[in-house]
C-alpha cells in the first residue's frame, strides 16, 4: 500500500540545499580523518570493553531473542549510519551517486566489523540475522536516495528508563547510558513517514509532519526467556514478555527549511531521536492505551 501511494503521487521536493561546485579540500580532508579515528577509536573502546576474550572465529543463531529487537536496532543504526555518512560527503562537495554509495558501504563496514568481533567473542558468536538487518537499513536508506531522492520512511530511535535493570545489571546495564544500549525493554523504534510524501495533500499542507509507527518489547531479562528472578526480599518474581505497536505524530524538522545549509543537512541525521509526542499504544496484556507524551516506566 505504501509502495503504490508513493507511485500514485508526485513527490513533492524536499527542502533545496545549495548543491557544492566541487570537492572541498579542508572538508574532505576533516571528514576523511575524523570518520578514521571515530571507526578506530569506537572499535578499540568495544575491544577493550566487550571483546575481551577472543576465541575461535564461530557463529550462532540469536533470531529468536530479544522478541527481535536486537535485529530492528541493528537495522536502525545501519540506517542511521548511512545517511550520517551521506550527509558528511555531500558537505565536503562530493557528488550525489558516490555519496550515497561511500555512506552505505562507511555503515556495513562498521557494522560488518562489529560482527566479525563477535565471531571471535565467547558468549556471543557472528549472527546471520544481525547481517541481514545491518543490509536492510542500509538498503532502506540507499534506496530511497537513489529513488525518490529523499527520505521518504526514516528510522528513529526512542528511550525510557524500566524497572527490569536492577534484577540483571550486568545484562541489562547498570547506568542509564548502558541501559540505552542494553535493555531493550526501555527501546522503541520508529519507522517515521512523511505524509507529504505519499498523499495527495495541497499546498498548505505542513511538509514537516510525519506519522511514526513504532515497535518495542517488555518482560524481558533474557535472550530467549526469562531466568527465574528474585526481588530484594528474596521473592520470585515472574514478568510476562510481550510486543508493544505504536502510532504516534512526529516532526521532520529537516524540511522546515529555516536553517542554515550546512546545519540543515545534519538535522535529518541528528533527529535519530524520536521526538515526544502523544501516542496510542497497543499489546496482548494491556490492550490499547493512550500515551500523553512521554511513555511510562515499566
Amino acid at each position: 500500500m505504501l509502495c503504490q501511494a508513493i507511485q500514485a503521487q508526485p513527490m513533492p521536493a524536499p527542502p533545496v540545499i545549495p548543491d557544492q561546485s566541487g570537492i572541498n579540500q579542508g572538508r574532505f580532508i576533516g571528514v576523511l580523518v575524523g570518520t578514521a579515528a571515530f571507526y578506530t577509536i569506537t572499535l578499540l573502546m568495544l575491544r577493550k570493553q566487550w571483546y575481551k576474550k577472543k576465541v575461535p572465529f564461530h557463529s550462532f543463531n540469536d533470531n529468536g531473542e530479544w522478541l527481535q529487537m536486537d535485529k530492528v536496532g541493528h537495522a536502525a543504526t545501519a540506517y542511521c549510519m548511512s545517511r550520517g555518512g551521506y550527509e558528511l560527503m555531500r558537505w565536503s562537495g562530493v557528488d550525489e551517486r558516490a555519496s550515497i554509495l561511500t555512506g552505505g558501504l562507511l555503515a556495513l563496514l562498521f557494522q560488518t566489523t562489529l560482527e566479525v568481533y563477535d565471531g571471535h567473542a565467547e558468549g556471543w558468536g557472528f549472527s546471520k540475522g544481525d547481517m541481514l538487518a545491518n543490509v536492510a537499513g542500509t538498503a532502506l536508506f540507499m534506496g530511497q536516495q537513489f529513488g525518490p531522492g529523499q527520505q521518504v520512511v526514516s528510522m528513529k530511535y526512542g528511550f525510557r528508563k524500566t524497572i527490569f535493570p536492577p534484577y540483571r545489571p550486568n545484562l541489562l546495564g547498570k547506568t542509564t547510558g548502558q541501559q540505552m544500549l542494553k535493555d531493550y525493554n526501555g527501546q522503541q523504534y520508529w519507522f517515521s513517514v512523511n505524509l507529504a510524501s505519499v498523499l495527495p495533500v495541497g499546498p498548505d499542507f505542513p511538509r514537516w509532519l510525519n506519522l511514526d509507527l513504532g515497535y518495542s518489547g517488555s518482560g524481558m531479562t533474557g535472550g530467549h526467556e526469562n531466568p527465574v528472578t528474585f526481588d530484594k526480599d528474596g521473592n520470585e518474581v515472574k514478568f510476562t514478555r510481550y510486543r508493544q505497536f505504536f502510532i504516534s505524530p512526529d516532526a521532520d524538522l529537516s524540511r522546515i527549511g529555516t536553517f542554515s545549509p550546512s546545519l540543515q543537512r545534519f538535522i535529518g541525521t541528528a533527529q535519530f531521536f524520536k521526538i515526544p509526542a502523544p501516542s496510542l499504544e497497543f499489546n496482548r496484556v494491556k490492550g490499547l492505551r493512550f500515551h500523553p507524551l512521554i511513555l511510562p516506566k515499566e
